[in-house]
């Protein structure tokens, strides 16, 4: 297949893709409130103990005379309980009281890397001539998600490699060059602005390198 009827089938294919729904919304909770973040926070942490012990809304309920409709609230945040509620809610729940805040008071990690000073790393798998430079990391988190940034650099000295294989979802969009990349039997050519997402399970990397130097970012997450 040439390049023309690899792209016209790409397009093809996306054309009959419909736009995905993203139920994340990055505005439900105002940074600026910081009441209704210590409710959002309290919320989650009951309706997690109270899925961890695989009981219903309707049997906390029964042990604390708290009414559904009012737990089904603290839960989504929509109110703030008062210290007796929370009080009851922890002895129904057997946990204690200051378990609730938890969430609200956990370290939020953030990584800052200036321009040039990235780190190279040797990933497991890396093959030669492949330059992985690590953008940033955090480590364990509340989200539950381990994500890696790599800039990763291709050159004459690179070897093609097209079966690496890992957990979790990857993400590449394309700085520089040009590269035949395959995944799971298939071959996508990437060029410049250029993104492709993928399954990492499924055998994948770099083919043919078409030209060169090719520079592209690759965003790894994974389940921590």
């Amino acid at each position: 297949m040439t390049k023309n009827e690899t792209d016209s089938a790409i397009m093809t294919e996306a054309e009959g893709l419909q736009a995905p729904v993203l139920k994340q919304d990055p505005h439900k909770v105002g940074t600026d409130q910081q009441e209704k973040v210590l409710e959002v926070a309290i919320g989650r942490e009951v309706k997690a103990v109270r899925k961890q012990q695989n009981i219903t809304v309707l049997e906390l309920s029964k042990k604390t005379g708290i009414s559904p409709g009012m737990l089904s609230k603290i839960e989504n945040g929509l109110t703030s309980p008062s210290l007796t509620t929370l009080q009851t809610l922890s002895e129904a729940l057997s946990v204690s009281l200051t378990s609730f805040f938890r969430r609200f008071e956990e370290q939020r990690s953030a990584v800052l890397v200036k321009a040039g000073s990235g780190m190279d790393v040797d990933r497991a798998g890396t093959r030669a001539g492949h330059q992985y430079n690590l953008l940033g990391h955090v480590g364990s988190n509340a989200s539950g998600v381990i994500v890696e940034p790599y800039l990763i650099e291709l050159t004459t000295e690179s070897d093609t490699f097209a079966t690496f294989q890992h957990d979790g979802i990857e993400f590449i969009y394309m700085l520089e060059g040009e590269v035949d990349y395959h995944h799971a039997g298939q071959v996508y050519r990437l060029e410049p602005g250029d993104s492709f997402t993928f399954d990492a399970d499924a055998p994948h990397g770099p083919g043919k390198l078409t030209t060169l130097p090719a520079r592209y970012l690759s965003i790894i997450t994974y389940p921590q």
